[in-house]
């Protein structure tokens, strides 16, 4: 029995879900954070649990030629990124032995190595930053949370975001700064702005900032909107979002324009969408773009086809799908959402598409109940992957083919099982990286009635 503050030699074996290295230690899985590939350690064990245990690197005994120096001063700190003390080609390799280990260990299957896109950069990629606001003594501070707390920490410069999100950081703080205006506290619930929330359509260039409130309105708001035109190149929207509420949630359900449009438009796939701050729509542009056409190319669609999209968000899949077949139906549970995709379909003269706003699971049922038996289905669903209302829907519909696009591995894995229980068989899956520097990773997953597994 491994004992705290205890020091003991381990190897690195594996890493988990959330890129932290797993070792060994008497039979015991130990979780060392900052570890690489194939290096042994003297650890300090610092917490010991029922089903596993934590360690420190107290010294490294054989380092990985795979570990560099941090390019980013913050990411130890930080609990954004997971792989900056990792070479890229280092990180994608995890990544995609991830994908393969889940799919075989929980999903039954037996492939070799699911290959993986790296992405061409690894900074400035995102097109959605949300920062955190906090008082302190003196000055409110904006940045992100410490890693398991919410404790900010206060970074100037993140290096995956893009510089028009660090502009409006540091408009608005300016303009904290100058009126006197205080940022929320979670304890007291006192205080007005709780996050200061940035897009950015990277293709267009166009700019959102939303200031989530805990009220109905910020002091000054005209000197707001001079302060980040003048600071914030690109933008084109600014917005208020009413947030009163003791949650978690980012977004409150209430938003109202301050200046210019309410939304921007970003070009993907060769087709203009409409983005709103409650938009889902993927943080890395290019490398979604490398994702969908995968989606689109694993349908084979011959144009006779009818498709189902669930989870369509604001209809980036669905728009692209439509293109390629007779017709296709997106679901969406936010309402919002599916007004965007309205939008979207209106503005790229696409008329055989259909959107309702519905729960995934009670949508295939209806659809069912319809008799709107689709050829095609294609999931991008949440973390927590598919329902099992929605995974029986599925089966009772019995599509030919199963396009299931992921950003959890276990949850694909696991509805991937269910699928092949019902009869049907994975045809393909390949990842593709939307997140450098951090642990998460996408994967597009083909499954159909052929009974020939060929990955």
């Amino acid at each position: 029995m491994i004992r705290k503050n205890e020091i003991y030699r381990a190897e690195v074996c594996g890493f988990s879900s959330e890129g932290v290295g797993v070792c060994r230690v008497e039979g015991c899985v130990v979780f060392v954070e900052n570890a690489a590939p194939d290096e042994e350690y003297e650890l300090r064990i610092t917490h010991v649990g029922k089903n596993a245990a934590f360690g420190k690197i107290e010294k490294i005994l054989r380092q990985s030629p795979a570990r560099i120096t941090r390019l980013c001063p913050d990411a130890k700190r930080c609990g954004g990124c997971d792989f900056w003390h990792l070479t890229y080609a280092s990180e994608c390799a995890i990544k995609a032995q991830r994908v393969t280990d889940a799919l075989n260990r929980l999903g039954g299957q037996n492939l070799e190595r699911v290959p993986l896109t790296p992405a061409k950069s690894c900074e400035g990629y995102r097109n959605k930053a949300q920062y955190p606001v906090a008082q302190t003594k003196d000055v409110a501070v904006a940045g992100f949370y410490k890693k398991k707390s919410h404790e900010i920490i206060d970074i100037e410069r993140c290096r995956i975001q893009p510089d028009c999100a660090q502009s409006a950081r540091a408009a608005v703080l300016e303009y904290l700064r100058q009126y006197g205006v205080l940022a929320y506290d979670e304890v007291t619930q006192r205080g007005l702005l709780r996050h200061i929330y940035v897009r950015l359509a990277a293709k267009t260039g166009q700019v959102l900032v939303c200031l989530v409130v805990n009220g109905e309105a910020l002091p000054a708001e005209p000197a707001l909107v001079s302060i980040l035109r003048r600071r914030v190149a690109g933008i084109q929207s600014i917005v208020l979002n009413v947030n009163t509420g003791k949650t978690n949630a980012v977004l409150g359900e209430k938003t109202r324009t301050l200046w210019g449009a309410d939304a921007i438009e970003d070009e993907l796939c060769g087709l203009r969408f409409r983005i709103s701050p409650r938009s889902f729509y993927q943080i890395n542009r290019d490398q979604a773009e490398i994702l969908y056409e995968k989606a689109i190319a694993a349908a084979d669609l011959s144009g006779k086809e009818t498709v189902l999209d669930l989870y369509c968000g604001t209809g980036t899949i669905t728009l692209c799908l439509a293109r390629r077949a007779k017709q296709v139906i997106g679901v969406e549970i936010i309402e919002s959402a599916i007004f965007d995709a309205k939008q979207n379909a209106k503005e790229n003269g696409i008329e055989n598409v259909r959107f309702f706003c519905a729960d995934a699971g009670q949508a295939a049922k209806r659809l069912r109940e319809e008799g709107a038996l689709p050829d095609v289905i294609v999931v991008d669903p949440p973390r927590k992957g598919l329902s099992r209302d929605v995974l029986e829907a599925i089966t009772e519909m019995s599509p030919q083919r199963v396009v299931y696009v992921s950003c959890d591995p276990a949850t694909l894995a696991r509805d991937v099982k269910y699928l092949c229980e019902a009869g049907y068989a994975l045809r393909s899956a390949e990842a593709v990286d939307l997140f450098p520097r951090c642990a998460h990773v996408e994967t597009v997953a083909l499954l159909s009635y052929e009974s020939q597994i060929k990955i």
